[in-house]
């Protein structure tokens, strides 16, 4: 069902009618909500029944016939419930906080296990708390004991590792707790930190520090602590006056390395220069050589061409430094100045002639940053003198301690001494509360568990605290571990156990007879505590003596520096009164401080227009003068080409000076001429023979005709330099007028600007008036001035004035530096008398060592000019003989004419060495010639013989040989032809050796 229940219902055999539905078993298994029955079936064997509900739980029910129920277990089956459908179905909870039924059964087993826990706490309690009692007597027994029968505490320990893992424990369990806590503990930290902050921080504590032995006693200034805000202000102050400081030593450091770096930079270019002269062109010896005398004498010459300029640029700036007669050094008129803006005014400010300097001006801000000052000057002084209280009380503190320790010493000794030998002890000084005030505020646990039960107390009035974090948070962090007395009895019985062994000792001392030595050294003892006790209790008064005197010092310190405060606060109070005028005249000051501003602003601006102006002017005026120049140019270059005694000058510098009425008509004109020039060729023939004709016909043609016999260049060069002539006249005349407008407009500007000063002036002095009104109306403030009756010297008949309105009030060491000033100013004018005087008397020497040297110079420059006139003849300029003595490109050319002589001398040495080698081949083929030669000779006698052998032998057979000799004929001739041709080119040879 959706209710997560089930329902059984009892069924006959053959019996489905619907009576027999109406009764049934419910069971309700599932959940009723969410238990919804989803699957429901039977097993395999149909022995049991296994329902599946939505609440996830799976139930399974078991088929028991009336025979398999056992006996023990059987029990009456209830007959079916009947008229369900008519009772009331049971209301469901609706409560959301409501147990379920599986909640209220695990509260119990929890409270039923808590209870369990706890009994068995109580029981462990209660055993521990047994045998701490038992082992509590033990150790009292223990001490009960003899000395040297008792066990030692250590002993009492079983097992020292119980211990250390109990602390360790302990020590978890403490961090444990500390970090719970930690969030509640931060929390609690900051609101007391705030709370500190809002009212102890703000205020220092006033204490009082009371001497010891007399009634004086000082105390501190009450005083604000200082805001953190001015503090933060103060210090971006002086970061920012350091910031400016550091940046100036930056920018001073940085010109010192740029100044060092110049020089470093400027030695890569000599290395540079080094190297390229070390580079040389390969050349005979001759030629470096009158290389390097060039080099010389080209270095020599700039050497003394830069002593001559350097010589006469210090003449130059020599004259240009002397000063004019009526000369006034501007230094010294500077300083003057200077001296006059800012040394002041010595009349009295009440008078309508005192004038006020620029720093004298008074204005809210400065009145406000002098009240700010003085403030800070006093809190300054406060706090020092109530860090030196606080010092004095500290040596009391101190005081105090040393006091009680030697107290314990003083009674340490007169424990070993007889009453009647003691000593009176000083008192142990006490602090009083006021001393330390501070300690109204600090607390401890005590105070702290105090205030909690009072709280806890008023809270039960209200509501109750159980399960409050903060009560837990405030327990944890302020319980403290109980104290030795209380919580350890072991500690007690150690302290009982040590007294008594005391008491032991002393007994067996007092049963103990002394010898004699022992008599001695007790009786040395007691000499030695009886000085020791006399010299403790002098340095305890001595101790308080010092600490009084010390209280004293610093009390008439105070009251000096009260008095300084006090004249300090009058002076705030003054400055308050003085700063509620200036803030009443504060508008009207601003206006004027306003208009001069804007008149400044107006001004510069003027300034800079008018040197704009300046500036354009000084343009046009140069584009001016070089459009005059290229004029003149122009008209000295058309003189240039007309050349001498040309007969159409005339005609020519009136084409030139034509004015023609605009450009493009002239351009259409030369055109015009251009076109026609061949048919009026011929009229310009009838136009040479008659001049008067000529002068009215070149009105007539104008530039359109060019004359006969006049060249037609020229005439075309002055008709484009007329066109010139008229375009830089056109420019110049605007120019004229652009320049003429700049001046009145620079003329307007300065009118302006003059008015601008006036007014300037005018607010210039109306807030010098102002100023002096403002000054006024101060001085009439009331102001305390606290004297002493010595410190009045305006005595009327040796007695007091009572009137003391026309009197001065001087601070000592203004007056002292008044009178100084006047003694310095009487020995400055007696020195500068003596300066003036010596100035005098050096100017005279001067003056005649002037003259002197003129004379001087005069009979020099006579005997020079004689010198000159017998060695050369005439007067010799020796500076331009100097600049002019070295010929340096003359001498250039005789060094690239030695370079081209070698060049041709090498050229010539290649040649001869040819010639040689063709002399060499020539010699050898006239050798090989004159053996051939030596052979035709040898070959002609052989011939010669030959002819007359065959002579011979002719007479006797000229029949037989006939054809031979016709041969031998024939070979001799071309022999013949062979050496001629030979002789022929021993001939050419000859002629080419030659």
């Amino acid at each position: 069902m959706h209710d997560g229940s089930l329902r059984a219902y009892l069924l006959h055999d053959n019996d489905v009618s619907v009576d027999s539905l109406r009764d049934y078993w419910y069971l309700n298994v599932h959940d009723n909500d969410n238990g919804q029955i989803r699957g429901i079936c039977c097993s395999h064997d149909e022995g049991c029944l296994i329902t599946c509900g939505g609440d996830g739980n799976i139930f399974t029910f078991d088929f028991w016939s009336e025979e398999e129920v056992p006996k023990e277990l059987k029990v009456i089956i209830p007959p079916p419930r009947s008229g369900l459908e008519k009772e009331k179905a049971t209301e469901d909870i609706r409560d959301p906080d409501a147990y379920t039924i599986e909640e209220y059964k695990q509260k119990k087993e929890h409270e039923r296990k808590m209870k369990e826990a706890e009994e068995k706490k109580n029981k462990k309690r209660e055993e521990l708390s047994a045998l701490r009692q038992e082992f509590v007597f033990l150790l009292q027994k223990n001490q009960e004991l003899p000395k040297h029968m008792q066990l030692h505490r250590e002993e009492f320990e079983m097992d020292r590792r119980i211990f250390e893992e109990l602390e360790r424990q302990t020590l978890q369990r403490i961090q444990l707790v500390q970090k719970q806590l930690a969030w509640e503990q931060e929390k609690q930290l900051i609101g007391l930190q705030k709370l500190q902050t809002q009212f102890q921080d703000s205020l220092e504590f006033t204490l009082t520090v009371h001497a010891i032995q007399s009634n004086h006693q000082i105390s501190t200034y009450s005083l604000l602590a200082v805001s953190e805000k001015y503090i933060q202000e103060k210090k971006h102050d002086d970061d920012s006056k350091w910031a400016v400081l550091k940046e100036k030593w930056t920018a001073f450091k940085e010109a010192e390395q740029a100044e060092e770096e110049i020089p470093t930079e400027a030695s890569p270019n000599e290395d540079e220069m080094l190297k390229t002269a070390e580079v040389r062109k390969p050349t005979t010896r001759y030629i470096e050589s009158r290389r390097e005398k060039i080099r010389r004498l080209v270095e020599k010459y700039d050497a003394l061409k830069a002593k001559i300029m350097k010589r006469r640029a210090e003449w130059h700036e020599l004259y240009k430094s002397k000063p004019r007669d009526n000369h006034e050094n501007s230094k010294d008129a500077e300083e003057i100045k200077e001296a006059r803006e800012t040394i002041g005014c010595y009349r009295l400010k009440t008078a309508t002639n005192y004038t006020l300097t620029e720093d004298e001006h008074i204005s809210t801000e400065k009145k406000m940053m002098q009240l700010a000052t003085l403030e800070e000057l006093i809190h300054e002084m406060k706090v020092n003198m109530n860090k030196e209280i606080v010092s004095l009380r500290d040596l009391k503190v101190s005081t105090i301690d040393e006091i009680k320790s030697l107290v314990k010493e003083v009674k340490s000794i007169q424990a070993s001494l007889d009453v009647s030998e003691h000593l009176p002890i000083p008192l142990i000084p006490q602090l009083h509360p006021d001393e330390v005030p501070e300690k109204i505020v600090e607390y401890n646990s005590d105070v702290l568990l105090k205030f909690k039960e009072e709280q806890e107390a008023k809270a039960k009035l209200e509501e109750p605290l159980e399960g409050c974090p903060s009560s837990r948070a405030f327990r944890h962090v302020f319980l403290q571990t109980p104290s030795v007395e209380e919580g350890d009895p072991m500690a007690q019985a150690g302290d009982a156990s040590a007294e008594i062994t005391g008491e032991e000792k002393a007994s067996e001392m007092e049963k103990a007879e002394p010898t004699e030595m022992e008599l001695e050294i007790l009786k040395r003892e007691k000499i030695k505590n009886l000085y020791l006790q006399e010299t403790l209790i002098k340095k305890i008064n001595t101790l308080v003596i010092n600490f009084d005197a010390e209280l004293r010092l610093l009390r008439h310190k105070k009251l000096k520096r009260d008095v300084q405060v006090k004249s300090a606060d009058l002076r705030c109070i003054t400055c308050c009164e003085e700063l509620l005028i200036l803030k009443k005249l504060e508008v009207h000051e601003d206006l004027l401080e306003e208009q001069i501003c804007a008149l400044i602003n107006e001004q510069e601006d003027m300034q800079s227009k008018l040197r704009s102006y300046l500036v354009q002017m000084e343009d046009r005026k140069c584009e001016i003068v070089m459009l005059q120049e290229r004029e003149k140019a122009l008209y000295a270059s058309f003189e240039a080409s007309l050349g001498e005694n040309n007969e159409f000058a005339d005609f020519l510098t009136d084409i030139l000076k034509k004015d023609i009425e605009c450009v493009e008509k002239e351009v259409k004109r030369e055109a015009g001429w251009r076109f026609c020039e061949e048919n009026e060729h011929d009229e310009k023939r009838d136009l040479k023979g008659d001049e008067e004709n000529y002068g009215s016909e070149n009105v007539v043609f104008g530039d359109s005709v060019c004359p006969e016999g006049c060249s037609e260049d020229l005439f075309l060069n002055t008709i484009q330099l007329r066109q010139q002539r008229i375009g830089i006249e056109k420019a110049l005349e605007e120019e004229k007028k652009a320049a003429a407008h700049l001046k009145k407009e620079y003329n307007a500007l300065a009118k302006k600007a003059k008015e601008v000063e006036t007014r300037l002036d005018t607010t210039n002095r109306e807030l010098e008036a102002f100023q002096w009104e403002k000054l006024h109306r101060l001085n009439e403030l009331y102001v305390v001035v606290p004297l002493r009756l010595h410190q009045v010297q305006c005595l009327v008949d040796g007695e007091m004035p009572h009137d003391f309105s026309q009197t001065l009030v001087f601070t000592n060491q203004s007056l002292h530096y008044l009178q100084k000033r006047i003694v310095d100013l009487r020995n400055e004018k007696i020195m500068q008398r003596e300066i003036h005087k010596k100035a005098k008397e050096q100017h005279k020497q001067l003056l005649q060592d002037k003259k002197e040297m003129e004379v001087e110079i005069q009979g020099l420059e006579e005997r020079c000019n004689d010198l000159m006139m017998e060695k050369f003849g005439r007067l010799v300029d020796f500076e331009a003989v100097q600049a002019h003595s070295v010929n340096i490109p003359m001498e250039q050319m005789k060094v690239r004419i030695m370079e081209k002589e070698y060049k041709h001398f090498v050229e010539l040495k290649e040649w001869e060495e040819r010639i040689v080698a063709l002399q060499h081949q020539l010699t050898k083929l006239t050798r090989e010639n004159t053996s051939k030669l030596h052979q035709l000779n040898r070959f002609c006698h052989e011939k010669h013989q030959l002819e007359t052998e065959l002579e011979s032998l002719t007479t006797g057979q000229g029949g037989e040989f006939e054809g031979t000799l016709s041969a031998d004929i024939k070979e001799t001739a071309r022999l013949e032809s062979r050496l001629m041709h030979r002789t022929c080119d021993v001939a050419l040879l000859r002629e080419e050796i030659n």
